[in-house]
């Protein structure tokens, strides 16, 4: 039986990369290929693949946002293939229904496999990751207090910020203090590059 897939990723180098080793596969087939996270669900209802593999950062909707998005979709496993194999991108990305999460250096044999078992319905997971996620725990941050920090990453004012969320310019000094303090960082700067770093924006 051949297992259709969908690959998202913003860029075209890497998009092309995998389709050209996952066809070499007798039992895979790619049937569609998007550049932006909110393309995803339209090509999947288009196209009909049976995986989808998405990358965690793009455009328009990130691979985590668009892998929550497919849950309503019915007949399609989400595998997570990305760069970025931060420890709390793989806890959101779990979180949000993705049956598996895979760093992309991973030879392209073990890819072809992991495609294989997420499509049986098993969990696929990069030990190495799963691991430093057990140790890093679960994101200190409310879900505001995230809102705050990657809107104050652009580097804009308070106000900016307050006025993007909509929110009083003291409600956003109060959650960037907060996550200040829960990142153990000294500037909002450094506490949005901590956050990042351990994937909890």
């Amino acid at each position: 039986m051949t297992i259709r897939l969908l690959i998202a990723d913003d860029q075209a180098l890497v998009r092309g990369a995998l389709a050209a080793l996952l066809v070499l596969e007798p039992d895979l087939e790619v049937v569609a290929e998007v550049g932006r996270g909110d393309e995803v669900v339209e090509a999947v209802r288009t196209a009909k693949p049976d995986v989808a593999l998405l990358d965690v950062e793009m455009p328009g909707l990130d691979g985590i946002e668009a892998a929550a998005a497919l849950r309503a979709v019915p007949g399609v496993r989400v595998l997570m293939v990305t760069t970025f194999g931060r420890p709390g991108y793989l806890r959101r990305a779990m979180e949000a229904g993705a049956a598996g999460f895979v760093v992309r250096d991973t030879p392209a044999a073990q890819l072809a496999d992991a495609v294989r078992r997420v499509h049986q319905g098993l969990r696929v997971v990069d030990p190495s990751l799963a691991a430093e996620t057990l140790v890093a725990g679960t994101s200190p941050l409310t879900a505001r207090e995230s809102d705050v920090l990657r809107a104050a990453r652009a580097g804009g004012t308070v106000a900016d910020v307050a006025r993007e969320l909509h929110l009083s310019e003291g409600t956003v000094r109060n959650h960037l203090s907060a996550a200040i303090g829960k990142t153990g960082a000294r500037t909002r700067a450094e506490a949005a590059r901590i956050a990042l770093d351990n994937g909890w924006l």
